[in-house]
């Protein structure tokens, strides 16, 4: 059977620590615990599990503590768990089948397993459950392949397990990682195509007036610098007809909004202006966009904005128009879309 060590950052997790390490207690050969600050409970809980707790002098950076980690692992897997993950009695079942089946298939370097309950609280997902890679081999053989002109094999073998692991946080993150970026932005940091796209939907899904005043600027510029037609422009520039709308500056909802209808629009831009002019009670011309976000557009950043949000809204602005009827049908047709997503 194949060998595990689970390694964790933490800090200040005394609320959920235990919770998750129960539920993962016969999986691992070895714990490692690396401490970056905590002043509550959390490493004399950690104590109760294993003698291989570390302190790690933190450094802003979450991948440095990550590295920490598992440079002290020393099973031939590695699992990466947060101190809010569940690992419930069914889905451990099917992680020791995992460990026998490794053993038999030596080739698998990376496991993905899903990350379930991601809707619970506000988030930037689109899916409540979506795969991430869990599990990770120490050491990486490097091995030739094809019988003529070989090379050596790059990719990685990536295998998706049908292992669910629970999100269960106590709190929300979204606050302290937009903190991060603008921290990063400041510095005048590049942000990685990856970080980049994160900082949007963190914006999007959960921005305050005073986060999208941060990261103002940084806006403008990917709209200065991108093709009008880009996904990314499209996400830059909804998320400024966001700001606008939020700090009441009409002229900048304007502004925004035609530099993103000309090229080919998003649905979360005509979200935007449905909120304009549905906060304003002007019902008819918010169906217009919310007609245009459900129908006529697509999401670049929330699937929900090209789906179930324009038809709630279609609904209320009809019932406020005193048209029954037309928010009869509206309510069908969420009503089957909802009832879709259960299925799938």
């Amino acid at each position: 059977m194949a060998t595990i060590s689970v390694c964790m950052i933490v800090k200040n997790e005394e609320k959920v620590l235990a919770r998750c390490l129960d539920s993962l207690q016969g999986l691992w050969e070895e714990l490692i615990i690396v401490d970056t600050g905590s002043d509550d409970k959390t490493k004399e809980i950690a104590a109760r599990y294993t003698d291989k707790i570390y302190d790690f002098t933190w450094t802003g950076n979450f991948s440095d503590a990550r590295n920490f980690s598992f440079s002290k692992a020393g099973c031939e897997y590695i699992y990466s768990a947060d101190a809010d993950e569940v690992l419930d009695e069914e889905n451990r079942e099917k992680f020791l089948i995992l460990k026998e089946a490794l053993s038999q298939n030596p080739e698998i370097e990376i496991v993905q397993m899903y990350y379930g309950n991601q809707l619970s609280q506000d988030s930037i997902y689109n899916f409540d459950k979506e795969y991430r890679p869990k599990l990770y081999k120490r050491l990486r053989n490097f091995v030739w392949q094809e019988p003529i002109h070989e090379a050596v094999r790059l990719e990685p073998v990536v295998f998706d397990s049908d292992i669910v692991i629970w999100h269960k946080p106590h709190g929300q993150h979204g606050a302290r990682d937009l903190a991060y970026f603008e921290k990063m932005l400041e510095k005048g940091e590049r942000l990685s195509d990856r970080i980049q796209d994160i900082y949007l939907r963190e914006l999007y899904f959960i921005g305050d007036k005073h986060n999208l005043e941060k990261g103002h600027d940084y806006l403008v510029r990917i709209c200065e610098n991108e093709n009008p037609d880009s996904d990314l422009f499209q996400k830059a520039i909804s998320i400024l007809c966001k700001e606008a709308r939020l700090l009441e500056k009409d002229s900048d909802v304007l502004k925004y909004s035609l530099k993103g209808i000309v090229s080919q629009g998003c649905s979360e831009l005509c979200m935007e202006l449905g909120h304009y002019f549905f906060a304003k009670e002007e019902w008819a011309e918010a169906i217009i966009w919310y007609y245009n976000a459900a129908y006529e557009t697509s999401g670049q950043m929330s699937l929900k904005a090209g789906t179930t949000e324009p038809l709630s809204k279609l609904i209320s602005c009809y019932e406020a128009l005193g048209m029954p009827e037309m928010a009869r049908e509206y309510k069908k047709q969420l009503e089957k879309m909802m009832q879709e997503d259960i299925s799938q």
